[in-house]
């Protein structure tokens, strides 16, 4: 893909007709597993999507809108969030989430004064490469365990045959369409594997047809805008709770140190953008700034009741897939999804959609990821003849997907993607054999800019 020029880089704006639509394919991304979250942990779907939209817009505005990532809800943050609410309810597990953010602050202060050039240091491509290859091939179960398995976990042929057809839409899509129709390929998918599921009767469409029905017998105005527009449960500290009441040690013990594995995450996750992007993200506008747009999104989140937010995978395959950078796409998906967390319609007809479809979809997202990690090694001239390269990437790819784990105590553990991104590290420093340091910048860089900055020198 990176022979492939820009659609639509990052600071285009697209035109009015197709912004919509380009901002409605990420919504659709990114819904399954924002609104996955909350059903988890027993929180309001709707209010997730509110704020991850009013996260997003914060990412962008501190980011300088220089970076094109949505953030939805963070799965790292599932099972803290079900103890800490098991624990001091579901406010106690809101104030954790809050000081999960203060803690991605004091990380961005800190890069922000010693700079960013100690953590490429640490992540060479070698490092980095099967990293982003692990954070795709990690999210690979959830996508086929939404094509392969009913609601009640087992096994179904119909399912498999959704999802294969979703697939197959996609990318007849992506790879035969023209004009603005190659643009918008997960949307097509989408709504293909849709209708489909619809023939094959696995679409459940009673709260649909009820909120419809409720919608169209309003005899006035005022039912009308009562039945259109939802009242999300809003948690609200000092209205809903005080909060220093629910403030404990268990608390802090419980889910600060998750955002210790999240901000991992995140810095992979920027490292597929930026691959992806063909640009330094890292150092513009800055990693720090990157980490501090999560840790806010995090904090708007906590305020407002809904699951702390991080960088999406699944937003980040659109991207790869449909080459249309422009953050201001970006940026109308945040507000579609503030507007659809208040409209109930629309999101009961998104809820509508079968898991198969997401999964087939997501089939294709992830399984980019994983490839961007890959092209990372290939273009950076990585030798897997040499053992001290095959050992480090062979290492984080089994300990990533594997699934290994540290359990640090019982509330607490370093696991998937994080561990095999330390032990990686590791690895790394004290093997023998270490190639000379050079300038990561040229990891993100394009094979064309490669070549010409060779031709330059």
């Amino acid at each position: 893909m990176s022979n492939q020029e820009k659609v639509l880089d990052i600071h285009d704006v697209p035109k009015w007709n197709q912004w919509l639509i380009l901002s409605l394919q990420h919504i659709f991304a990114m819904f399954g597993a924002t609104i996955l979250v909350p059903f988890l942990t027993e929180m309001p779907p709707n209010v997730a999507l509110i704020t991850s939209g009013l996260g997003t817009l914060a990412y962008i505005f501190i980011t300088k809108g220089r970076i094109p990532a949505y953030l939805g809800s963070s799965f790292a943050f599932i099972a803290p969030i079900i103890a800490a609410s098991m624990a001091d309810g579901l406010a106690g597990a809101m104030v954790g989430a809050f000081l999960a953010g203060i803690v991605y602050g004091l990380v961005a202060l800190l890069i922000s004064l010693s700079g960013v050039n100690w953590l490429l240091y640490l992540l060479p491509p070698v490092v980095v490469g099967p990293v982003i290859m692990v954070i795709g091939l990690g999210l690979a179960p959830t996508a086929i365990e939404m094509a392969m398995y009913d609601g009640e976990g087992n096994y179904s042929t119909t399912y498999i045959l959704i999802a294969l057809v979703t697939l197959g839409i996609t990318v007849i899509a992506s790879i035969y369409f023209k004009g603005f129709f190659n643009l918008i390929p997960i949307l097509i998918g989408i709504v293909g594997g849709y209708v489909f599921a619809l023939f094959m009767g696995v679409v459940d469409t009673t709260n649909l047809q009820a909120s419809w029905n409720e919608l169209t017998s309003s005899s006035s105005i005022g039912e009308f805008f009562g039945a259109l527009i939802a009242k999300p449960d809003f948690l609200i500290p000092f209205v809903d709770y005080a909060p220093m009441d629910v403030l404990n040690l268990s608390i802090v013990a419980i889910m600060v140190p998750v955002a210790l594995v999240t901000i991992t995450e995140h810095i992979g996750d920027q490292m597929v953008l930026s691959k992806i992007a063909e640009r330094n993200f890292l150092k513009d506008p800055g990693l720090h700034k990157s980490i501090l747009g999560d840790g806010v999104a995090t904090l708007i989140a906590s305020v407002l009741g809904g699951p702390p937010n991080t960088t999406y995978g699944e937003n980040i395959g659109v991207l790869a897939i449909t080459r249309v950078f422009s953050v201001f796409v970006i940026g109308g998906a945040a507000v579609l999804a503030i507007t659809f967390g208040f409209i109930d319609l629309v999101s009961v007809l998104i809820e509508s959609i079968p898991t198969p479809v997401m999964g087939g979809v997501s089939i294709l997202l992830f399984g980019i990821i994983a490839s961007s990690g890959l092209r990372m090694l290939i273009d950076n001239n990585i030798d897997l003849g040499k053992k001290r390269n095959l050992i480090i990437s062979s290492v984080i790819l089994v300990i990533g997907v594997g699934g290994a784990f540290i359990q640090i105590n019982e509330n607490v553990q370093i696991a998937g993607m994080a561990l095999a991104a330390i032990i990686g590290v590791i690895l790394n420093l004290i093997l023998p054999g270490r190639d000379k340091v050079q300038d990561t910048e040229g990891m993100f860089e394009s094979e064309e800019n490669n070549k010409s900055t060779m031709k330059a020198s």
